[in-house]
């Protein structure tokens, strides 16, 4: 007879999984509906229902996040995608296989959705160069991203999960390679599955080239303004007229048309350090100083002369100049609103409200360098301005005067991250050798590696990183392991594993089995990957105590299963992602997902015993 307790949990759980499916709510908040049913209701106890959120594992997949973050915001995820897919030009099926080797490899470290949100990009222009349709490419490399998840413990939340589950059991816990044997052979499959139907499955379909969401990057508007050809070096020596004075009290741009974008000062210690300085309206000249200074070439000359400055040599490296760690350069267009409408340029005072020089102008497409100080604003103007991030961040905050092009704090982050590569997948490295030989325990290893990725600027602040947490991720696992105990503290895990058995286990072990494994692999076309692992894990755990026979290789198919979600678009973010992308209906999805399911069903059945007796 079913108690009271487990009939509600059922009840929840049923509801849980029901409107998971509907996915008309986000499934993080159904998640925390679930969880607080349970208090309600006093299955659990509001301790026991927060318990998931101190959670090792939980902790430990928002950390993973950040260090994959730090992956993909210096460059190094997108320049390894790029070196290798630039390897197969000329052959489609070899970029086929190269794309979905590198983004299995890629994921099976980081995010599968950073990853595929990063190379989608650099795939589909790789593809339109070789005139062929990048729909080609799409779905293999969101079902690539899946499969790459299964070759390391930390490649998806699943395995995690699994391992966690062991240790909670009181079994070992999976070491970080242990799955990469099932996972490779899963790639393999895949690979040679898509390899050989990919011409008769996936559509073929136009497609153009995906939108720049941060706009025209600071790289193109150095060359669309022509930046190059107006900037200059100025030295203050000896007997310079600007030394000691204000820059507000010159008035340069009133009276040349010069702009002081920077100064590049030598300190007075011992190494004679050079330090880039911004500069405001009270910054004081000093002897020696190098100006970078904006404006044309007559404007400059007159300059130089009145003040008795030495110019320097053209820099060459102007890019790296102006995009640096602290500055960087933005267009900001003025809202219909705008109290800066029709005002002239020198009264707009942005270098006295917010420390930013402004440096061009787009009118109707016309890129005009230095504007004219008496030029009026008019409305579908765009200025270009020049300054510190933070002083550019504060201009885009004045949402009802102006609207700043682009995401400021994704290309201040950029600019912060720029050339730390190599420091990133030192980091990444490291971090993998920690877990590997267990120097730490797992969650430590990978604390470690977050707060490195913040410390050695491959983010550029905490800020940053917490903004680049999944928190819908991080707060559905934690709101959803309460229920797993729920339905241990209810007796509903033992109730369900004594249907498996008794449905299956005459059947054998590996008819057991294989039933967690679909089950798992269709709840997971419908609801999150990390939900139904949740609620199945501890299910096969307990089925396989009362076979008397070993634990893991039935978690290893809910695992493997749960992240084997390729018959929809809505069953993992990777298909959602590339469906706008590559222009697919809900039936390309079934037309080769499901083929693709029952072939690594099969495989997976035969070969989990293989690497993990019974």
């Amino acid at each position: 007879m079913m108690s009271l307790e487990l009939l509600l949990t059922f009840c929840i759980l049923i509801v849980t999984t029901a409107v998971f499916v509907w996915g008309k709510i986000r499934s993080d908040l159904v998640a925390l509906l679930s969880m607080l049913a349970l208090v309600f209701t006093g299955i659990i106890t509001t301790e026991e229902a927060l318990s998931g959120f101190s959670n090792s594992l939980v902790i430990m997949i928002a950390g993973l996040f950040v260090v994959g973050a730090g992956i993909f915001r210096t460059g190094l995820a997108e320049a390894i995608g790029k070196i290798v897919i630039q390897w197969a030009k000329g052959s489609e099926l070899k970029l086929l296989i190269l794309v979905m080797l590198v983004v299995a490899f890629l994921s099976a470290f980081m995010s599968n959705t950073g990853t595929v949100a990063v190379l989608m990009p650099v795939i589909i222009t790789v593809a339109v160069k070789m005139k062929t349709s990048p729909s080609k490419y799409l779905i293999p490399l969101a079902y690539a991203s899946s499969l790459g998840g299964v070759l390391t413990l930390i490649g998806t939340p699943p395995n995690l999960i699994a391992s966690q589950t062991l240790a909670d059991y009181g079994y070992e816990r999976l070491t970080f390679f242990d799955f990469t044997p099932l996972g490779l052979i899963a790639l393999l499959t895949g690979i040679v599955f898509l390899a050989v139907f990919n011409k008769f499955l996936i559509p073929n379909k136009a497609i153009t080239s995906p939108a720049n969401d941060n706009g025209v990057s600071p790289s193109q508007l150095i060359k669309m303004y022509s930046l190059a050809d107006h900037c200059f070096k100025v030295s203050v020596g000896e007997g310079a007229l600007l030394t000691e004075k204000k820059l507000k009290d010159l008035q340069l741009p009133k009276k040349f048309g010069i702009h002081v974008l920077f100064i590049e000062r030598t300190s007075d210690g011992a190494r004679h350090k050079k330090q880039q300085l911004s500069v405001t309206a009270n910054t004081v000249f000093k002897k020696q100083d190098v100006l970078y200074v904006e404006g044309e070439n007559a404007a400059l000359n007159d300059f130089v002369s009145s003040y008795h400055l030495e110019l320097l040599k053209r820099e060459e490296l102007l890019e790296k100049r102006f995009l640096t760690s602290e500055r960087g350069i933005v267009e900001v267009l003025f809202t219909p609103y705008s109290r800066f409408l029709n005002l002239k340029i020198k009264d707009l005072h942005f270098r006295e409200n917010y420390g930013l020089n402004i440096i061009g102008m787009n009118r109707k497409g016309k890129y005009l360098i230095n504007p004219c100080a008496d030029d009026k604003v008019e409305f579908g103007d765009a200025v270009l301005v020049q300054g510190q991030w933070e002083n550019i961040e504060l201009l885009s905050q004045e949402i009802r005067e102006v609207v700043v092009v682009g995401k400021t704090n994704e290309l201040a982050s950029q600019a912060k991250a720029n050339g730390r590569a190599p420091i990133a997948g030192a980091i990444m490295l490291a971090m993998l050798l920690m877990m590997t030989l267990e120097i730490f325990p797992p969650v430590t290893a990978v604390i470690l590696s977050a707060i490195a990725m913040v410390m050695t600027g491959c983010l550029r602040n905490m800020d940053d990183a917490y903004s680049r947490i999944n928190w819908e991720s991080v707060v559905l696992i934690g709101a959803m392991l309460p229920m797993a105990s729920a339905l241990e503290k209810t007796g509903g895990i033992t109730l369900l594993s004594n249907l498996f058995i008794q449905s299956l286990g005459s059947l054998g072990p590996l008819a057991v089995m294989a039933g967690f494994y679909f089950s798992t692999m269709l709840f997971s076309q419908f609801i999150s990957n990390t939900a139904t692992a949740v609620l199945f894990a501890p299910i096969a755990v307990t089925s396989a105590l009362q076979m008397g026979v070993s634990p893991y290789p039935f978690l290893i198919a809910v695992s493997v299963a749960a992240s084997m979600a390729f018959a929809t678009p809505v069953a993992s973010p990777t298909n959602a992602l590339v469906m706008t992308a590559g222009g697919y209906t809900f039936f390309d999805f079934v037309k080769i997902g499901i083929p693709l399911q029952i072939v690594l069903f099969i495989v997976m059945i035969f070969f989990i015993p293989v690497f993990f007796p019974f």
